[in-house]
């Protein structure tokens, strides 16, 4: 029986990472990429073009879920945004646009998945957290970004109360800088060997599905900064 795995962003850095990890692992990759970026992920088994952050686009894409496949194993949430700012910064367009790119891109999957998985009594969510979510001193100056990403860890946490004493589990993997091309660019004097890769997180990952004692965790990947 195929093992099923539903990856968000899977056409991002990380996604790669991810994709490729569980794919080595003989999981069935289902990739939900954003209409309109032209995104190829070749390793994936299937690809839908799903604007995550859109609460229909997901109604309808659950819905096709259910004609084309049997159980979901997992879901990793690995759409998300970055942006500056203090409060005085700050506006509500943009932490609107922080929580519909971190927050609102997994809740409407979670919303429309965990029924599936109270059904068929097994199943792991994945998500993806942020250092200035836990440290109020890097949230300053992140103040939407961070925000947003403390909405994602207490949406884990309330889905480990809710599923509690049941085989599905809810993670929290809470990167500091991740080593990625883009993060390079913009701090082109740090020391990159200092940061978490990306395949580290998805080892994190594919250990965390596949480890039943681990029960709705949070795993700290800060590399050395």
């Amino acid at each position: 029986m195929s093992r099923n795995i539903i990856i968000t962003g899977a056409g991002g850095n990380l996604g790669s990472a991810v994709v490729e990890k569980f794919k080595r692992e003989g999981y069935h990759i289902i990739a939900l990429l954003h209409p309109g970026k032209n995104h190829e992920v070749e390793e994936a088994d299937d690809s839908y073009e799903v604007d995550v952050t859109d609460e229909a686009a997901v109604a309808d894409f659950i819905k096709e879920y259910h004609l084309q496949y049997g159980d979901v194993d997992a879901l990793a949430f690995l759409v998300g945004g970055f942006a500056m700012g203090g409060i005085a910064d700050t506006s509500q367009a943009d932490l609107e646009k922080m929580f519909n790119l971190n927050f609102f891109s997994a809740f409407h999957l979670v919303k429309g998945f965990l029924p599936v998985m109270k059904k068929q009594g097994k199943g792991t969510f994945l998500f993806v957290g942020a250092r200035p979510a836990l440290q109020m001193k890097d949230a300053k100056e992140t103040l939407a970004y961070a925000l947003s990403k403390k909405l994602i860890i207490s949406l884990a946490e309330i889905v480990g109360e809710e599923t509690n004493d049941t085989p599905i589990r809810s993670h929290v993997f809470v990167p500091s800088i991740i080593d990625t091309p883009p993060n390079r660019e913009s701090m082109p004097e740090a020391d990159f060997s200092k940061w978490v890769r990306a395949d580290e997180i998805a080892e994190a990952m594919h250990y965390a599905v596949n480890t039943h004692s681990l029960q709705n965790m949070t795993f700290k990947l800060y590399g050395e900064v």
